[in-house]
């Protein structure tokens, strides 16, 4: 089986499901309300065993807002498939890490960072930041420099250690070649 009948199996299953394919890459995009269903089709009939990755991708301005994207494979990585779910903000997902037990640790970073809950899942606490931090810091609105802390010997209160770096791009540099570090002097 190849990612593109992988793909053209989930769409015959799950009519509601749309699929776009890039430079090789299969990614399908399901419904929330189809999104366990799917995962668990993908794992028992498609045997898609190995989640590689989970993560998360902040669309600030559309709607919904959010899309979280697991990238599925075979142990022998000869078929490659991507399932994106695309939710609003509050709006919790369910986990599949009684499906993969490698979603654990993925679902608590998301949570971490991005703060989309994952209902059902076993152990949902923060994994970067410390409990009781307020603030999701891979969100757009979350600034570069970051916020004040109540916990100076805990939290980084100053500029951002990366701010204006060696390795963060320009922004508003006119194209993607001027814009790299290794163009400045």
């Amino acid at each position: 089986m190849t990612a593109q009948q992988a793909a053209e199996k989930v769409l015959q299953k799950f009519t509601t499901a749309t699929s776009v394919e890039f430079r090789g890459e299969h990614s399908v995009t399901v419904t929330l309300e189809d999104f366990r269903a799917v995962m668990e089709f993908c794992n028992r009939e498609l045997g898609l065993n190995f989640l590689i990755d989970a993560s998360s991708v902040d669309n600030t301005g559309e709607d919904p807002r959010f899309m979280v994207v697991y990238e599925l494979a075979t142990v022998d990585d000869s078929v490659h498939l991507r399932i994106k779910v695309a939710i609003d903000d509050g709006v919790e997902v369910p986990t599949v890490s009684d499906i993969w037990a490698t979603a654990d640790w993925h679902e608590r970073e998301i949570y971490d960072m991005m703060g989309i809950r994952f209902s059902g899942h076993p152990d949902l606490r923060r994994i970067l930041m410390w409990e009781g931090y307020p603030f999701h810091p891979l969100r757009k609105e979350f600034p570069l420099a970051g916020k004040p802390s109540d916990m100076p010997d805990v939290a980084f209160t100053g500029e951002a250690p990366l701010e204006g770096g060696p390795f963060v791009t320009s922004p508003g540099a006119g194209s993607r070649v001027t814009a790299e570090p290794r163009a400045r002097n």
